[in-house]
């Protein structure tokens, strides 16, 4: 069986972070070990939630894995909070590339043309250095714009623009940028990948829902990351996450007791598990 390492933080109540990568991944039938960045009783899009910083505990937990000869054949980074955290996890990074492990970041740091409350352009260009590491990355428009030091674009983003703002991801240093949220189409949404030793794109879009809802970003990332660790090529790794997440909105909508916090991802799990079989077969 594959393992899986994410290193992300956890919402006790919210469905983000590693409330969705553990079930996501562990539901395509791969182990998934956690390493919690932090603890928040609810995540940030609730009032008066609690916060506690897990960044003294990374380096004990990760050195005790050392010693009992843990290895993982992915390392998925999501959400980290601060730049002690980045650098921990280019110290990781390095610890493990030795053993072959494949490196996914999803810089999530930012959306809607703004990054999150607490960073900056100095944090931003961080995680781009973070990026240049990563085999693949999965950032947002927003991401990518911060990550570039340019201005984050407004309104309709063309096809060209979109290729070269992956190429320019490229130049940081990461083989295959996969840019998402790209829209070419009126009423789709979708992804766009560029592969750089072939110097080729992907690009797949399906049906874009009238709504938005909080966690779709790491739904997607994490089913990407289990595509790519059951040996999916990332194309079809980046199409099955654009259909997941799809019906995971599509099992929301049809709930007249859905959440506002989060999609019901639990409930669209029979379509991951199927695609995955499929792949297997």
């Amino acid at each position: 069986m594959k393992r899986i390492l994410t290193v992300q933080d956890i919402s006790c109540i919210g469905k983000c972070s590693l409330t969705v990568a553990l079930p996501v991944i562990s539901a395509m039938g791969i182990e998934c070990a956690v390493l919690p960045t932090a603890v928040l009783s609810t995540h940030t899009a609730f009032k008066g939630f609690t916060f506690h910083d897990l960044t003294g505990e990374m380096g004990p937990i990760a050195d005790h894995w050392e010693t009992q000869g843990l290895g993982f054949d992915t390392l998925y980074t999501g959400y980290l909070g601060s730049f002690e955290q980045i650098h921990f996890v280019e110290e990781l990074i390095g610890r493990y590339r030795k053993y072959g492990t494949a490196v996914i970041v999803d810089p999530a740091m930012g959306d809607f043309g703004k990054l999150y409350p607490g960073f900056d352009t100095a944090f931003a260009h961080a995680m781009g250095n973070l990026c240049g590491k990563a085999d693949v990355i999965l950032p947002n428009i927003t991401e990518t714009a911060y990550m570039l030091d340019r201005p984050c674009p407004t309104g309709t983003v063309s096809e060209d623009e979109i290729k070269e703002m992956l190429i320019s991801l490229a130049t940081l240093g990461c083989p295959l940028p996969a840019m998402t949220g790209v829209m070419l189409h009126k009423d789709s949404i979708g992804v766009m990948a560029y592969h750089r030793d072939t110097d080729t794109f992907f690009h797949y879009e399906n049906e874009r829902m009238p709504v938005q809802f909080h966690g779709t970003g790491d739904i997607f990332a994490s089913a990407v990351t289990g595509g790519i660790a059951l040996g999916m090529g990332i194309d079809e790794a980046l199409t099955l996450a654009v259909d997941y997440v799809l019906e995971c909105i599509r099992m929301t909508m049809k709930d007249k007791d859905r959440r506002w916090y989060g999609v019901n991802f639990e409930e669209a799990s029979p379509m991951l598990t199927e695609r995955v079989q499929n792949h297997k077969k």
